[in-house]
C-alpha cells in the first residue's frame, strides 16, 4: 500500500525528530563497530515507546491506520517533543477525512472594524495576518517600523515573502537568522494544522525556489507557533529598540491573528518610540522625511 501524502509527511517528520536524539544520552547502548546514521534507529525509538518495531515502522512509513492516542502519545515523549511538536505530531496523524473538504477562504481585506482596530491601536504598532503569514491589515506605526505593505501589489504582502525575499527586512531585523528560522517553524506548524491550505503550498513553493535559505531551514523541520516573545528591531532614525510582542488569536475569524508589539515601561525603546510617534505626529513633512 502507498503512503498518502499525509502520511509521507508524517514519517518525515518523526525522521527528523528521531535523527537529532543522542542515543548515549538516552542510555542506549551503542555498538562497537559504531553507527551509520545520527540519531536513534527505528528499533531503538520503538524501544523506548513501548511499541514494536514493525509497527513502529509503519507509521513513519505512512503504512498505519487509525493510530491510537495512547501510541502517538509514548511516541512523542519517546522523541522528547515539545509542546508544539506533540501538537503538530497529531495534526499529521489525524485521518484525511477529519479535515474539511474545503478550507475558509482568506481574507485579503479583514471586516471594517478589524481595520479600524488595528489604527486606532496606533502609535503601538500593530497588524492584522492569515494562517499563511499574509499581512490584511496594519496601522501607521507598524508600517515605520517595518515596512509599507499597504504600498505593496497584494501578492508580496505576506512577512515570510518580506523576511526572506526583501533585502529591507535583513536592515531591519538584527537577528534576522533568528527571525528567518522562526518564521519557517510557524509555516511548519500551520502546514500540519491546515494541509489544504492552497495560499500556503503556494508560498512554501515560491520561497524553497527563490531562497536557499528557506529551502534549507524548511528541511530542518522545526515548529512552532508565534505567540510571544521579543524582538530586536533597527531603524534608520529611531536607532535599535528592543519590543515585546503578543499574538492574539481572534475568535470569529480564526484564520486571523493581531499582533502586537510594546516597549518595556520606563526603557529606552519604550522612549524611542515615544519621541518617534511624536516626531511623526508633527506633519507630512516629518514623516515624509521619517519614511523616506
Amino acid at each position: 500500500m502507498m503512503a498518502e501524502p499525509r502520511q509521507m509527511e508524517l514519517g518525515v517528520f518523526l525522521r527528523s525528530r528521531r535523527a537529532r536524539l543522542n542515543p548515549v544520552e538516552l542510555g542506549l547502548p551503542v555498538q562497537p563497530n559504531g553507527r551509520r546514521l545520527a540519531g536513534l534507529r527505528r528499533e531503538e525509538l520503538a524501544l523506548l515507546a513501548g511499541v514494536s518495531a514493525d509497527y513502529y515502522t509503519r507509521l513513519e512509513q505512512g503504512r498505519a491506520t487509525n493510530v491510537s492516542t495512547q501510541v502517538l502519545d509514548a511516541v512523542a515523549n519517546a522523541l522528547r517533543l515539545d509542546e508544539f511538536e506533540r501538537r503538530h505530531l497529531f495534526d499529521l496523524a489525524r485521518p484525511a477525512d477529519a479535515w474539511p473538504e474545503t478550507e475558509p477562504k482568506l481574507r485579503t481585506r479583514p471586516r471594517p472594524a478589524l481595520r479600524m482596530l488595528v489604527e486606532a491601536l496606533d502609535p503601538v504598532p500593530a497588524l492584522l495576518h492569515g494562517d499563511a503569514l499574509e499581512v490584511v491589515a496594519i496601522n501607521r506605526m507598524a508600517k515605520v517600523l517595518l515596512d509599507d505593505f499597504d504600498a505593496m501589489p497584494i501578492a508580496d504582502r505576506n512577512l515570510a515573502r518580506w523576511i526572506f525575499l526583501d533585502p529591507k527586512a535583513r536592515r531591519t531585523f538584527p537577528d534576522w537568522p533568528e527571525i528567518a528560522a522562526q518564521t519557517v517553524a510557524v509555516l511548519r506548524a500551520t502546514a500540519g494544522r491546515r494541509p489544504r491550505l492552497a495560499s500556503l503550498a503556494t508560498l512554501v513553493d515560491e520561497l524553497t525556489t527563490r531562497s536557499e535559505q528557506f529551502e534549507q531551514l524548511w528541511e530542518e523541520y522545526r515548529v512552532c507557533r508565534h505567540t510571544h516573545g521579543t524582538h530586536r528591531f533597527r531603524h534608520e532614525t529611531v536607532g535599535s529598540v528592543t519590543l515585546n510582542y503578543q499574538s492574539l488569536m481572534l475568535p470569529a475569524e480564526p484564520e486571523l491573528s493581531l499582533i502586537i508589539y510594546t516597549a518595556d515601561t520606563g526603557s529606552a525603546s519604550h522612549e524611542k518610540l515615544r519621541a518617534f510617534a511624536e516626531q511623526i505626529d508633527i506633519g507630512d513633512g516629518a514623516a515624509g522625511a521619517v519614511r523616506s
